[in-house]
C-alpha cells in the first residue's frame, strides 16, 4: 500500500485547530512528522480514528469536516478506523451537555448506526461517499462493544484508578454543572474514560475530533501509556458555525445543511451563508484555493456553495441547481426543472399551518413553525402565510403548490 511521502502536506494541516503535542518532549524525532516517516519506511498505514455515536439519524455538514479529513488520510493511504460507539452511546457522550443524557436502546443505536453508514457513502461510487469504503485496506468500521462488553468489574475499576474526581471535574462541562448544582450521575464519569479505552483497543496513531473533544481524545493517550503502547496524537478541527452565523450548527437550532438533502435546497442554503464566515465554510468544507476565489463577496459565496453541493451530488447536479436557485430568487417558479417534493401521505386533514410546516419536516418543532409563519417566512404559490393557525380542510388545497420556507428552501407538494 502507498503512502504519500510528505509527512505534515498542505492537505493535513489545512483547516485545523489544534495537533497535540507536536513532538513527545519537544523531540522531532518523536513527532507526527516523524511517525508519518516510519509509516513511509515500513510501508505500514498508520491507523486513524474516528469514534462517532449513533445518536441521531442525521448527518450535517458540521460533522462531516471530521468525516473530510478522515477521508484525506485515506487518500493518502492510511487507514481509517471509524468506530461505532454501540456501547458509549448507551452513555451519551456527556461534553457540551448541562444534563444527563437520555440513553437509548440497542434497537435505536442499531439503527441509527445504518443510516449513519449509508449517509457516508457505504454503497455509494467512490467520488460520491465521504468516506472510501472500496479500497482495501483503507477503512475499519468497528463498534465498541466488541471490546467494552468484555471489560469485567475488575477491569473497569482498573480504569477508574487511573484517573481522580478532581480531573474528571477539571472537564469544562462537568465543572460547570458541579458548580451550579446540576446532578451528575456516576456513569457519565465513564464516557471519557470508554472512549479513551477504544484508543487502545484499535492502537491508533491519531485521533480525530472536535475543538470541544481534547480532554477525551488526551485520555486516550494516558491510557495507551498505561497499557504501553505509544500514545496517539490529537488532531481537533473547528466546530462550524451555523446557518445563523452565531451558533454551532445543530438540528435542534434549526442551522443545519443535511449531508442527504436536495441539490436545490443545498445549494440555496449555502449562497446565502453570512459573508463573516464563507472563508471558513471555504477551508472546512471545500478543496477550494482561497487565493483563486473572486473578490466580490456574492460571488465568493456562489463559488463555496457550488463547490460543496458538488461534492455531494456531483457538478452536473451542482450545476442545475445554481441555475434553478437564481429562477427562484427572480420569481420564475414555472422555469424550474427539478424542485423537491414533499407528500403529504402521513398528514392528517384539516390541519393547522402551523403543525403541516412540522409534520412535513421544513421546521424541526411546531414553535419553530409559528415563528416562521409570525416573521412571514412562509408562502404558498407566492403568498405570504400570517396566521399559524390558518386552516386547511382538504389536502387538494395544497397539492401542486408551491411551499416556501424563508430564501432557502422550497417544497413542491404532493399527495
Amino acid at each position: 500500500m502507498s503512502i504519500e511521502a510528505n509527512p505534515l502536506p498542505q492537505w493535513l494541516e489545512r483547516g485545523i485547530a489544534d495537533l497535540f503535542p507536536r513532538s513527545f518532549g519537544d523531540d522531532p524525532s518523536d513527532s507526527l512528522q516523524a511517525r508519518f516517516d516510519e509509516a513511509l519506511k515500513k510501508k505500514k498505514p498508520l491507523r486513524i480514528k474516528l469514534g462517532i455515536d449513533p445518536t441521531g439519524t442525521d448527518i450535517h455538514l458540521g460533522h462531516s469536516i471530521l468525516f473530510r479529513k478522515l477521508r484525506a488520510f485515506q487518500d493518502a493511504g492510511h487507514t481509517a478506523v471509524l468506530i461505532i460507539g454501540d456501547f458509549t452511546a448507551r452513555i451519551g457522550d456527556p461534553t457540551g451537555k448541562s444534563n444527563t443524557r437520555v440513553q437509548l436502546s440497542p434497537e435505536e443505536i442499531d439503527l441509527n448506526a445504518a443510516t449513519y453508514l449509508a449517509q457516508l457513502g457505504q454503497g455509494k461510487s467512490l467520488d460520491s461517499a465521504l468516506l472510501d469504503f472500496q479500497t482495501p485496506g483503507r477503512l475499519e468500521v468497528r463498534r465498541n462493544s466488541e471490546w467494552l462488553e468484555k471489560l469485567e468489574l475488575a477491569d473497569v475499576i482498573k480504569l477508574l484508578s487511573q484517573f481522580t474526581v478532581g480531573q474528571m471535574l477539571a472537564k469544562d462541562d462537568f465543572g460547570k454543572r458541579y458548580g451550579s448544582g446540576a446532578p451528575i450521575s456516576l456513569h457519565e464519569f465513564l464516557y471519557p474514560l470508554l472512549q479513551g479505552f477504544d484508543s487502545v483497543a484499535v492502537r491508533a496513531d491519531v485521533e480525530l475530533g472536535g475543538t470541544d473533544q481534547k480532554f477525551n481524545v488526551a485520555i486516550g493517550r494516558d491510557l495507551q501509556r498505561h497499557f504501553q503502547q505509544r500514545p496517539q496524537f490529537g488532531l481537533l478541527l473547528p466546530i462550524l458555525v451555523g446557518l445563523d452565523g452565531e451558533q454551532k450548527m445543530s438540528k435542534s437550532l434549526g442551522n443545519t445543511v443535511g449531508l442527504t438533502e436536495d441539490p436545490l435546497s443545498m445549494y440555496s442554503k449555502l449562497e446565502k451563508v453570512p459573508d463573516d464566515l464563507v472563508m471558513n465554510y471555504v477551508i472546512s468544507l471545500t478543496d477550494l484555493d482561497p487565493l483563486t476565489l473572486p473578490s466580490d463577496p456574492r460571488k465568493r459565496q456562489q463559488a463555496m456553495a457550488m463547490a460543496v453541493t458538488a461534492s455531494l451530488h456531483g457538478l452536473r447536479a451542482a450545476s442545475t441547481a445554481q441555475l434553478d436557485a437564481e429562477k427562484l430568487v427572480s420569481g420564475r417558479l414555472n422555469a424550474i426543472g427539478e424542485i423537491p417534493e414533499v407528500s403529504l401521505s402521513e398528514v392528517k386533514f384539516p390541519v393547522k399551518a402551523f403543525y403541516l410546516l412540522s409534520s412535513i419536516g421544513l421546521c424541526v418543532s411546531t414553535s419553530e413553525a409559528r415563528r416562521q409563519i409570525k416573521g412571514g417566512a412562509v408562502r404558498l404559490d407566492g403568498d405570504k402565510i400570517l396566521d399559524p393557525n390558518i386552516e386547511f380542510d382538504d389536502r387538494s388545497l395544497l397539492v401542486g403548490k408551491m411551499l416556501q420556507l424563508g430564501k432557502k428552501t422550497f417544497r413542491r407538494i404532493t399527495f
